[in-house]
């Protein structure tokens, strides 16, 4: 069977195709620029932009399973595309916001487009991206060792990427999950000042945190541009007021504990401490 993965060159979607590869499975990759995508031997490359539906026809040419990352404005279209196509499985990466009716003008979008769609869809709903926290605390950490916040002990699940990526291969390559939706985060909860501290211990050297207000905090990254800026309101855990978020992005842990990984692929969820020193690097 062959899958195709848009947005292949992603955070998510690259080690989608990574996972499959492993399990000896026909990948194809979807990129706006092949001539810069860099994937493993094997994996066929393919152009098109899930922004232009139209670019798409050759993409979906013989593909069973679809590995979907979300773009609302195209979503039903795309779907189509697939289904016609003869597309018989389709993973949409979403976000836990969806469970807590925080999110129904985005992913939300998407997921409904799967649903209609009449393919096997499964959602992974993912929790706050550990990577979040590179994107905005990155440049300040690597430059000048300290991170501004202002509310840092509001707690927050944050989930590895590779975690996310499990659940969306586990889904596309196995049967049984048709019709579910997976809520996927990290196993423990914690602030960002707990955050700091294991971002100082796995670089070996020490990361100030300064308290400021949220208007001073915004303020600082919104300067470098970039992903950052754009989402410095969430990262920093601000609602449209300039309040602490009182609830978390997505769906709570039940008594159970909190949505890992581990419901899907039955390996224990990646913890924050396992993320950081995979990215230790970056903070360097």
């Amino acid at each position: 069977m062959t899958t195709l993965v848009t947005g292949a060159t992603g955070h998510i979607g690259r080690l989608v195709v990574d996972r499959l590869v492993e399990a000896g499975e026909d990948v194809r990759a979807l990129t706006r620029d092949p001539a810069r995508a860099a994937f493993p031997a094997g994996v066929t490359v393919v152009r098109g932009d899930l922004t232009e539906p139209g670019t798409l026809a050759e993409a979906f040419h013989g593909v069973e399973r679809l590995y979907l990352f979300p773009v609302p404005a195209t979503a039903h279209a795309v779907v189509g595309l697939a289904r016609r196509a003869g597309v018989r499985r389709v993973a949409v990466l979403s976000s836990g916001a969806v469970t807590g009716g925080a999110d129904t003008d985005f992913h939300r979008l998407v997921e409904r487009a799967a649903e209609e769609s009449g393919l096997e869809w499964t959602h992974v709903r993912a929790g706050e991206f550990a990577l979040n926290m590179l994107w905005l605390w990155g440049p300040l950490i690597r430059a000048e060792r300290v991170v501004y916040d202002p509310f840092p002990d509001i707690g927050r699940y944050p989930t590895h990427e590779a975690d996310i990526a499990d659940v969306a291969a586990t889904v596309l390559l196995e049967d049984g999950h048709a019709g579910a939706a997976y809520d996927v985060t990290g196993p423990d909860p914690i602030g960002h000042r707990g955050q700091i501290q294991r971002i100082a211990a796995a670089i070996g050297e020490d990361i100030r945190l300064v308290v400021v207000e949220p208007e001073e905090a915004r303020e600082r990254y919104l300067r470098p541009g970039g992903l950052a800026a754009a989402n410095a309101r969430f990262l920093l855990g601000l609602d449209d007021g300039d309040e602490p978020l009182t609830v978390l992005p997505y769906a709570p842990p039940s008594e159970m504990g909190p949505p890992t990984a581990e419901a899907v692929t039955g390996r224990p969820g990646r913890s924050f401490t396992q993320w950081v020193h995979d990215h230790a690097d970056d903070f360097r």
